[in-house]
């Protein structure tokens, strides 16, 4: 997957991000299996009393099971942090990437937040964004030490359109760079040597290349997360083949299980598709886009979907258009249990709800790429989000450690065998043998959600 060493690597860089970041996340270990995994939470129950609270539908519940991939709880805080890691360490072993260079890219966000983690080993990222970004992603970049170069284009970086648009609003949006490029302490006398280029890129609203073009002219790097085959790799190698293990060890294949996902640039869609086809001979991933006119956080809609390279709706098992207006709801709901859920995640979960009332699927893994920090102020979710009080079984062994003890309640529910395991690791006793029997009376009194 990686390049070998080139000789005028970075050594150092590479020594402190394998150890602060790269040891951090999710890679595949020594042993074959995959380390750092994210939570692969059952939230059936929930997404059920969600549909029953919030819509008014009874979902079958004992022929269907959904799982969470949890990526808001993986360190740097969205699924874009996997693709990130692999490219700068890529950059870093090959020697396109030094202490002391400057990152440049487009983004929605997400990307650019998990650049930022590169800040404290000596790089600087500046990302370039639209000016219609949600408030709440703008502060976390700059909470990150991201600079953001603010343009006035869609939501989602474009690929580049057919036809110029008025070259008057090019030169003026040349000019508004220049300024924000000063502001970031950079000599504008390097982008006055490339300002035509960048008129006819602006013309095209083309912050894809826009990004590449001031890495090239300032002697940085460009990640170029909408054509780097890393941003596939890394779900095709990693995020696919984490599911795969997580739902062996709860029981399960991964053959028998639909998987959604929201698209932004392609990458984890095509990325699990492609595994799962190698693998299993199947089609099971559903790429969910937002209605046409519709505005969702880093995620395009299905007719800006088409042109990007990691589009590839042949490996898609379906595509389907949601209106992210009705999952708003669905999206409180969670967010109000405590739930790591955003705006993307909320609306392939209620895909999710919408496939399995309608009979299009009953077992399903739903991609939750980042959590509702970024638009709590936008969607007015319930801040100061409690921790959960009821939790299950594999919430627990999935992140036991960030749980001092379990308190069971509800005497009238008896757990499964996993739930009295963890009972009596919770009481400090065997599973079988002397104080077995206390692990059983205490079982009695388990959590809502062990059935």
């Amino acid at each position: 997957m990686q390049e070998a060493l080139a000789p005028n690597i970075d050594k150092d860089l590479l020594a402190r991000f394998d150890k602060e970041i790269w040891n951090k996340t999710p890679h595949s270990s020594q042993s074959g299996h995959i380390a750092n995994p994210t939570p692969l939470v059952d939230i059936t129950g929930t997404l059920s009393e969600c549909a029953r609270v919030e819509y008014g539908l009874s979902l079958p519940t004992e022929t269907s099971r959904v799982f969470a991939k949890f990526d808001s709880q993986i360190f740097g805080g969205s699924v874009k942090v996997r693709p990130a890691v692999e490219i700068l360490r890529n950059a870093i072993r090959t020697g396109k990437l030094r202490t002391g260079q400057t990152i440049f890219e487009a983004t929605s966000g997400n990307f650019g937040l998990a650049l930022g983690m590169a800040r404290n080993l000596g790089i600087e990222v500046i990302a370039l964004v639209s000016r219609r970004l949600q408030g709440g992603v703008l502060d976390e970049l700059k909470g990150q030490g991201v600079r953001s170069i603010n343009l006035d284009v869609d939501i989602c970086p474009a690929p580049g359109l057919k036809v110029d648009q008025n070259t008057v609003m090019a030169k003026a949006a040349a000019s508004n760079l220049r300024d924000q490029l000063s502001q970031t302490g950079l000599d504008v006398r390097t982008f006055d040597g490339a300002r035509s280029q960048a008129e006819d890129l602006l013309a095209k609203q083309d912050i894809i290349n826009l990004a590449k073009l001031l890495a090239r002219i300032y002697d940085g790097f460009c990640p170029e997360q909408y054509d780097n085959e890393l941003n596939v790799k890394s779900h095709e190698t990693i995020t696919a083949a984490e599911i795969d293990e997580q739902l062996k060890a709860q029981g399960h294949s991964m053959d028998q299980f639909e998987i959604l996902t929201a698209f932004g640039t392609g990458g984890t869609s095509t990325g699990i598709a492609r595994y799962v086809q190698t693998k299993y001979r199947r089609k099971s991933v559903h790429v969910v886009f937002p209605l046409l006119d519709q505005e969702v956080a880093g995620i395009r809609t299905k007719d800006k979907a088409a042109g990007l390279r990691f589009y590839q709706p042949e490996l898609y098992g379906g595509e389907h258009e949601v209106d992210f207006e009705a999952a708003k709801r669905l999206l409180k709901f969670f967010a109000g249990r405590g739930y790591g859920i955003g705006e993307s995640g909320a609306l392939a979960l209620y895909s999710c709800l919408q496939m399995i009332n309608y009979g299009a699927g009953n077992k399903f893994v739903v991609i939750i790429a980042d959590g509702p920090q970024k638009y709590i102020r936008r969607l007015e979710v319930p801040t100061g989000i409690p921790d959960s009080l009821e939790t299950n079984v594999d919430a627990v062994t999935s992140n036991a450690s960030s749980y001092e003890r379990v308190i069971w309640t509800h005497a009238m529910f008896v757990p499964r065998e996993a739930g009295i395991e963890l009972v009596a690791s919770t009481l400090g006793c065997e599973r079988q043998g002397e104080g077995c029997e206390g692990a059983r009376r205490s079982s009695t009194n388990c959590a809502r959600g062990y059935p």
